[in-house]
């Protein structure tokens, strides 16, 4: 078959199956219930999803290029996917045959315009690795090129024959299928099903331009330049084009090769530790991250020599990061709009949650705002006046009812999360898989406390001034309150208020009980908060503000209640 055939051959296939599980999905998700049905739909939805996973999973294996990373991203899509389709994808791993080497040989000395031997002295025709977009190759400098670079050894990343092509036919039919769902009202008032096409190629494209990946690597590398903690390999770049990437061999010990740090003196403990402060300075400090952190991105190199300052002492090894075609931003509007919603989240102010989550830009034009502000207020109750070392004692089921719970109301609501967040989603969720397997004792927790003190003032400010404000200012209006409900009764003895209701009274009074809650809660909140922010530098007045914070909290919630049974006798 011809390359044309091949390439509309995988085109029918992956329209084939979008088509045949859309048909699935209607007749299950819309047919059924508009006739009566709902309850035989909903049966056997969960294993439903599963089998469509799964038989995706298979899909992408087989067809190889851009399906897997397409797996890869729908199983990030905790926003948009059930949670029965994310688990299935979460293992697909972007591990392919090997090209032979003689198709890699004809393109790679079609794009340096030499050939090989004169390009390296050296080239080991077996991968090191393999992958659906390219592979790389371990190869030694021409005795000229390692006098100017300083480099003998390096890894030499070549992309698959073709693969460009793949991945435009591989967009244009995810385009399709876009256009299909984009007519399907369930899914338009959800998700702008377009746009994350959109967003995925462009990730996909920049990952096939190995340039760009380049340019990464030096700005990562200006991010931490001297930061002892982190290295980054030398690029060659007389050895460099679009589609080859020659660069610094740093093989060392893989990450979570436990065995291998033991044997070298490393203790897996620190390792953790230290991996954690460096990914959340990558995100709080540069605002410059590698969104790709998986083991095989990483290793830690032994270091001849001096030691660095570590988290134990004196540290003798450092991380080496490789592999930068998937990056991530944190932009001024993402922080901005993280602080709101932390000061909102502290004062319990739902209206503020949404203004600040439509700031991050994750609200859809279709929201409706009056109940995704009741939606995320009651989520964020149950976790919202916990310190850190509070939630450190919470049962995990509860986090993990939480969590199904809160994946539910956002795949319900009409929004979706911008890949920048959703890249730091990953890369968290990746750096906390990989310390707790390096310390199954690792709490996240103990980590991101500085972090997000840290956060919180470089964000214009301090976040407790930011709450005491509106406390200053509830505090205002609850002080004008009886002066004004003074004045309001006058009024209506004179008759010049035209009441419309016998129940006038017990309104005012339950406005002014609200009134009274509402500076209780913020009272709460300015505290816990400031007592999270001194205790690094006072341990005693931090506990004692945290302490405290209780009893404003404790009038917050059973105010109302009380006030309902009446005085206690």
């Amino acid at each position: 078959m011809t390359d044309v055939g091949n390439m509309r051959a995988r085109t029918r296939r992956i329209l084939w199956f979008a088509a045949r599980h859309l048909a699935q999905t209607w007749w299950y998700e819309l047919f059924l219930p508009r006739v009566g049905l709902a309850r035989v739909a909903a049966r056997n939805r969960s294993a439903r999803l599963q089998r469509i996973a799964q038989r995706f999973h298979v899909l992408a294996v087989d067809l190889g290029g851009l399906m897997i990373k397409v797996g890869q991203f729908m199983s990030s899509r905790l926003d948009v996917l059930p949670p029965e389709i994310t688990k299935e994808l979460e293992g697909l791993q972007d591990e392919v045959p090997p090209v032979p080497f003689p198709a890699i040989r004809t393109l790679a000395e079609a794009e340096l315009g030499v050939t090989l031997e004169r390009a390296f002295s050296f080239i080991d025709p077996t991968p090191v690795a393999a992958a659906s977009l390219g592979q790389v190759h371990r190869a030694r400098l021409s005795e000229t090129n390692a006098a100017d670079t300083g480099l003998l050894d390096v890894v030499v990343k070549i992309q698959r024959p073709g693969i460009s092509t793949i991945v435009d036919v591989d967009l244009s039919a995810l385009r399709r299928v876009a256009r299909w769902l984009s007519h399907i009202r369930l899914v338009s008032d959800r998700v702008d099903v377009p746009a994350l096409v959109e967003e995925f190629a462009v990730t996909s494209l920049e990952e096939i331009d190995y340039l760009h990946e380049a340019a990464n690597a030096e700005r990562f590398a200006q991010s931490f330049a001297g930061d002892a903690r982190v290295g980054v390999p030398d690029l060659v770049w007389e050895r460099t084009t679009r589609r080859v990437l020659t660069l610094q061999d740093v093989t060392a010990i893989k990450i979570n090769d436990v065995d291998g740090l033991r044997a070298a003196g490393i203790d897996p403990a620190e390792v953790a530790t230290e991996f954690a402060a460096v990914m959340f300075d990558q995100l709080f400090v540069h605002g410059y991250f590698h969104a790709d952190p998986h083991p095989g991105n990483i290793f830690v190199t032994p270091l001849v020599g001096a030691g660095v300052p570590g988290a134990g002492g004196i540290r003798d090894w450092k991380f080496t990061f490789i592999d930068f075609g998937m990056m991530g931003d944190v932009p001024d509007a993402l922080r901005e709009g993280l602080r709101k919603l932390l000061i909102a989240a502290a004062s319990r102010n739902g209206k503020g949650m949404v203004d600040g989550i439509r700031e991050v830009g994750v609200l859809l034009p279709s929201a409706d705002t009056m109940e995704l502000e009741r939606a995320m207020t009651k989520l964020f109750a149950r976790f919202g006046g916990m310190g850190f070392a509070e939630l450190q004692d919470v049962d995990p089921r509860e986090f993990r009812a939480f969590a199904l719970e809160f994946g539910d109301v956002v795949r319900s609501l009409p929004f979706q999360l911008p890949e920048n967040f959703l890249l730091i989603v990953r890369a968290m969720s990746l750096t906390s898989g990989m310390c707790s397997s390096l310390d199954p004792a690792f709490n996240i927790w103990n980590s991101v406390e500085p972090y997000s003190a840290q956060l919180i003032r470089a964000e214009g400010g301090n976040l407790v001034q930011a709450v005491g404000k509106q406390a200053m200012s509830a505090a205002g209006i609850i002080a004008r309150l009886p002066q004004r409900l003074d004045n309001l009764t006058t009024r209506i003895e004179e008759g010049t208020v035209s009441v419309q209701t016998p129940r006038l009274e017990r309104r005012l009074a339950d406005l002014e009980r609200t009134g009274r809650r509402i500076v209780s809660a913020i009272l709460f909140a300015a505290l816990l908060i400031g007592g999270i922010l001194l205790r690094a530098e006072d341990a005693v007045i931090g506990t004692v503000l945290i302490a405290v914070s209780v009893l404003p909290l404790l009038h917050a919630l059973f105010a109302r209640i009380l006030a309902r049974r009446g005085p206690l006798p």
